[in-house]
């Protein structure tokens, strides 16, 4: 567990699942001492709930907060709540959503949910004014300029608007459930965007070229012929989101 640099930040522990796509592993993020919030309670893995429960121990009251309903974010979250007393409030299976206007309120301040689709339909990321900070699930990660944007159909657009609503509280950092925090928030929100609007253009010039090119011809040529074997399926499925926001 890391220890906090100061009380404006959250308390972390960080989950054995590390992988291309959860990077060092999920990181669950803990605010407030007596009255607390647990962030992403992370997978169905019993050392973590172990690590959770210690990092919990003597607060007053518990609530677990889950930003989408992916198992290596919301796998353990009804053990750790039954094990708790807590309730388990986002989206994902045994979660209540939030009503609009509700926030959860702790001794270090108050978690605003908000709706950010894109990652997944049902996202939320968790506004935490008093540290100027936020909680984006998996809307960002802690390292590189992308993340999985490709489970529904408008699934683009939706991650587009979600980013312009992250840059809307004017927060400063940034925790996302992958990777170390992002300390420039603003910056971090440009860069992702970017990227993901330099991919659709790449698609839109490919397209220019060679109207009538098959998916595996786009891959190619918008991600290179030498695109690792593990991740073409994930790029292959990007492409078609891609693809469905051209109107294609």
């Amino acid at each position: 567990m890391e220890a906090p640099p100061h009380p404006a930040r959250p308390r972390v522990v960080v989950a054995d699942n590390a992988g291309p796509f959860t990077l060092d592993g999920t990181r669950t993020h803990i605010v407030g001492s007596r009255t607390v919030a647990v962030v992403d309670p992370g997978p169905e893995e019993i050392p973590h709930v172990e690590r959770l429960r210690e990092a919990v121990e003597g607060a007053d009251s518990v609530v677990i907060l889950v930003t989408h309903g992916h198992a290596d974010h919301a796998g353990v979250a009804a053990r750790l709540g039954n094990l708790l007393a807590a309730e388990v409030r986002g989206f994902g299976r045994g979660a209540r959503p939030f009503s609009p206007g509700e926030k959860v309120f702790t001794d270090a301040g108050s978690l605003i949910p908000l709706l950010t689709p894109g990652h997944t339909r049902d996202h939320y990321a968790f506004h935490w004014p008093e540290a100027r900070a936020v909680f984006p699930g998996d809307l960002l990660l802690g390292s590189g300029d992308t993340t999985w944007v490709a489970e529904y159909p408008g699934c683009v657009a939706d991650y587009l608007a979600s980013l312009d609503a992250l840059e809307r509280t004017g927060a400063h950092v940034l925790f996302p459930a992958h990777g170390p925090s992002l300390e420039n928030a603003p910056e971090a929100v440009r860069r992702f965007r970017l990227h993901r609007l330099a991919r659709i253009a790449q698609v839109e010039a490919a397209l220019a070229v060679k109207p009538r090119s098959t998916l595996p011809e786009l891959l190619d040529s918008v991600y290179g012929p030498a695109i690792p074997e593990g991740v073409r399926e994930a790029a292959r499925k990007s492409l078609e989101a891609i693809l469905h926001h051209l109107g294609r």
